[in-house]
């Protein structure tokens, strides 16, 4: 992930790429070539020349990568999760509002056009499901399927019901160590609104998929394909009424005569094509220059790492 930020950074007009860091220092040269920037072998002196940094380290090294950053005033976008636990995300927040610096989280999913194609519609879930399946990538085996993958969704979950979870209910399968593999999670929130979340990193296919239902309309997404659908009942209520009158007159024996095609009205949501790295980190540098607020706040990604961690609790007894 630190490659792939510092070829984004590259690429933008209004950013001056200072350089890279990384304990391996050959790493850290192949990186600066490739994108013509400069290897830094001390921490400290790329932090005394540069106005805002991303940490794209392992989990476990966030809080002290974080803590050396914002000890500096340097603002941060920390690749998700926030932290390895909840204790950890904590100082992490508490450390950003100490020294009044900027902390933006790594959940890139916000950023999926796709997403920001939701967002813009302002529903009210009372029914969200998601599916984050994959093959076995070999990398982040240390922590288990709800930190690797279902974090994304928990995210994104908890930015569309925009409400406290209320009760967790999990289930999970060790496939490959000591930790979940496959994992199926339902949370209820205290508005009302559930959300069923499943993730696997041991499946035959790639699928990434969100389905959000409110009162007034039914979003279905395919966040790889970038390819949405909505039904508004607006559009379709009328339809439908006029076909279940029909029935109960006897107007229509054989239900098969009826073509639902017709009576529910789909459009295609209006998606965009701009890379979702791209835009999470033009976001950031936004929020650095005091444009607007952070899309995903240290807090938000808090909020992501506490969830998990019920998940987790939840699963736990079944898988040791």
């Amino acid at each position: 992930m630190g490659r792939l930020h510092t070829r984004v950074y590259g690429q933008m007009p209004q950013v001056k790429l200072v350089g890279v860091y990384d304990v391996n220092a050959e790493s850290a040269q192949e990186a600066a070539e490739k994108y013509d920037t400069r290897a830094f072998a001390d921490l400290d002196e790329l932090l005394s020349q540069v106005s805002a940094v991303t940490i794209a380290t392992p989990t476990i090294t966030h809080l002290e990568m974080a803590r050396a950053c914002l000890a500096r005033k340097v603002p941060c976008l920390i690749e998700k999760p926030l932290a390895k636990d909840s204790h950890e995300a904590r100082q992490i927040v508490e450390l950003a509002r100490e020294h009044n610096t900027l902390v933006q989280v790594g959940h890139i999913e916000r950023f999926n056009p796709a997403v920001r194609a939701v967002d813009r519609l302002k529903m009210v879930p009372r029914f969200i499901e998601v599916t984050r399946i994959s093959p076995l990538t070999f990398r982040s085996i240390d922590v288990g399927v709800v930190l690797d993958m279902m974090i994304h969704d928990i995210d994104i979950v908890l930015k569309l019901s925009a409400s406290n979870v209320s009760r967790v209910d999990a289930i999970g399968v060790s496939i490959i160590g000591n930790v979940e593999d496959v994992c199926n999670a339902r949370l209820e929130f205290e508005n009302g609104c559930v959300a069923n979340l499943t993730a696997s990193r041991v499946a035959l296919k790639t699928e990434r998929k969100l389905r959000v239902f409110s009162p007034d309309a039914y979003v279905s997404l395919d966040y790889q394909k970038k390819y949405g659908i909505i039904a508004q009942k607006s559009g379709n209520l009328d339809a439908i009424r006029n076909a279940v009158a029909k029935i109960r007159r006897g107007e229509v024996e054989d239900l098969s005569d009826l073509n639902y095609q017709d009576l529910v009205n789909v459009e295609e949501l209006q998606i965009d094509d701009v890379e979702p790295l791209r835009a999470e980190q033009e976001s950031f540098v936004g929020a650095v220059a005091g444009n607007h607020p952070s899309v995903v706040s240290a807090e938000d990604g808090l909020a992501a790492v506490e969830v998990a961690e019920r998940i987790v609790a939840a699963i736990k007894p079944q898988i040791l």
